[in-house]
């Protein structure tokens, strides 16, 4: 293969997979995003050359992790003039994972030319996706190839089944499929039309499932949900008095109660400017406005844990208050996935870094919750996630288990500007809605908030940058899902399957060697 060639694969792998994402809407493009990927496999198997592979792989997670991502420049901007440094380490680790998802590819094929590249690819996609969702502190499961069917939810249905790895399995094998058909070298005729046909089978069955749940799915409605979107900058509420922060998050509580009496109230992640513990006159306040309408709220705060010997722990967190005004009878939920380095800093102890000065400033430091409170309402019971959490199946999972009718998702999206991150974090709460089928109210400080309903639907939807306040209905079912039953099941036996490839190519090295 030419460097040229090459080097325009990988270019249009970058600009394919970013375009199959939120904002834009192309569901045809999530079948053939990563062909080019499969294309350059397929190079370097011809070539008998693992190393090149290699190469080829490292450069297309750079480029294309790169590109889909290049609002983490905008976002970590905010928090350190390193934030370049933060973004060229995350690709160049992706890129490293990519690298060694095509050597792995490319030595399996040379080795046991019998698996075929339709079935080892979307097994070792898929088990790398899961992987980069579970690694410690770093974990980072932002838009799994799944998730770029967010905007076809007919297909993605059966996602309640076997979950977004289960939609990322399949399009990789789509993907492989499609790349075989256009590959001269490896098909004829026949072929061709074999391969084509059976995409089109699988998306013909995925869409009836599809159509068939969405007209038989029993959904009910939940009560009118109130949400307000203040859009403070990302450092104007830090900036400007904060009782003037929380008087217009008042106003605007006010005003959602007055124009649409909802049945409960959200504020966006981190609405409060400070610990609401240390102010006596926000909380009365808050205790107040529940109070009065009898109407729960949930409010987006800082919170502190005091420890033995003035230790503490700070925790990024959601407040309950109840019909009767009272948060301290509740647990508070304190965020349990953290963003690395924004949020905390990976593998060093907060404590640390508060013993140097002015380095705390350079990093989170906050701590990681560790329950799944529901919260009681007369509507129902439900259960929060903060900010990037909704990336993340299990929590949702748990939820459900737990006896949630619905989910909260409270977020600050400021940080991000105005570039695709803010679509491209709202469209994971479409797989949420589907895999554990509960509707989803989403309250963020800038926008989008939205409503998503069992099926996967978004509804209510406002404007970036915009202040708004909204009250709609909420739908969600009461079906527990296979998938919620089971946990990510398709993850699992891709990760299986993977390493059990790889003691195959360990068991035939220890056999050549004398």
């Amino acid at each position: 293969m030419s460097r040229r060639r090459a080097a325009a694969l990988i270019a249009l792998g970058a600009l394919a997979l970013l375009a199959s994402y939120a904002p834009f809407r192309i569901p045809p493009l999530s079948f053939v995003a990563v062909t080019p990927a499969v294309l350059l496999l397929l190079d370097a198997t011809s070539a008998r050359d693992p190393r090149r592979a290699f190469r080829l792989g490292f450069w297309y997670g750079v480029a294309t992790n790169g590109l889909v991502l290049y609002w983490m420049v905008v976002a970590l901007w905010h928090f350190t003039a390193f934030a370049a440094l933060g973004y060229f380490a995350t690709i160049a680790v992706l890129g490293l994972l990519y690298g060694l998802l095509f050597w792995f590819i490319v030595r399996v094929r040379l080795a046991v030319p019998a698996v075929p590249l339709a079935l080892v690819f979307p097994l070792a996609w898929t088990a790398l996706e899961w992987l980069i969702g579970h690694l410690s502190d770093i974990r980072f499961p932002w838009l799994g190839l799944g998730t770029s069917l967010a905007d076809a939810p007919v297909l993605v249905q059966w996602a309640d089944l076997a979950g977004a790895r289960g939609v990322t399995c399949w399009l990789a094998w789509c993907n492989v499929m499609l790349a075989l058909a256009s590959d001269g070298r490896t098909v004829g005729r026949s072929d061709v039309i074999r391969r084509l046909s059976l995409v089109l089978a699988t998306i013909v069955l995925a869409g009836g499932y599809g159509v068939w749940r969405m007209r038989t799915l029993p959904t009910r409605d939940v009560g009118l949900v109130g949400m307000i979107q203040p859009n403070e900058a990302f450092n104007e509420k830090w900036q400007r008095p904060p009782d003037s922060v929380v008087a217009k998050l008042l106003d605007l509580t006010r005003r959602v109660r007055a124009q649409y009496r909802p049945d409960v109230i959200l504020w966006p992640e981190a609405a409060l400017p400070g610990y609401l513990d240390q102010q006596r006159a926000w909380d009365d306040s808050l205790q107040r406005i529940a109070a009065e309408s009898h109407t729960p709220l949930l409010v987006g705060g800082l919170h502190v844990e005091w420890l033995t010997g003035g230790a503490y722990h700070t925790y990024n967190a959601a407040f309950f208050y109840d019909s009767t005004g009272t948060w301290r009878r509740w647990p508070v939920y304190e965020k349990r996935y953290l963003v690395p380095v924004v949020e905390r800093v990976p593998f060093v102890p907060v404590s640390w870094f508060r013993r140097v000065p002015g380095l705390a400033r350079w990093s989170g430091g906050f701590g990681r919750g560790r329950d799944l409170p529901v919260y009681p309402t007369g509507i129902g019971r439900f259960g929060v996630i903060i900010c990037y959490e909704s990336a993340f199946e299990d929590l949702p999972r748990g939820y459900r288990r737990a006896g949630a009718d619905f989910l909260v998702n409270i977020t600050n999206d400021a940080w991000f500007g105005r570039t695709v991150a803010p679509y491209q974090h709202a469209s994971h709460l479409v797989l949420r809605a589907i895999e554990t089928r509960m509707g989803v109210a989403r309250a963020a400080n800038s926008g989008v908030s939205e409503l998503v309903d069992p099926l996967g639907r978004v509804s209510d939807a406002t404007e970036l940058d915009r202040e708004a306040i909204v009250g709609a209905r909420l739908r969600t079912s009461d079906v527990v899902t296979v998938y919620v039953r089971l946990g990510d099941w398709v993850g699992t036996a891709c990760v299986i399957g993977t390493a059990g490839l790889v003691l195959v190519l360990l068991w035939l090295r220890w056999r050549r060697v004398p």
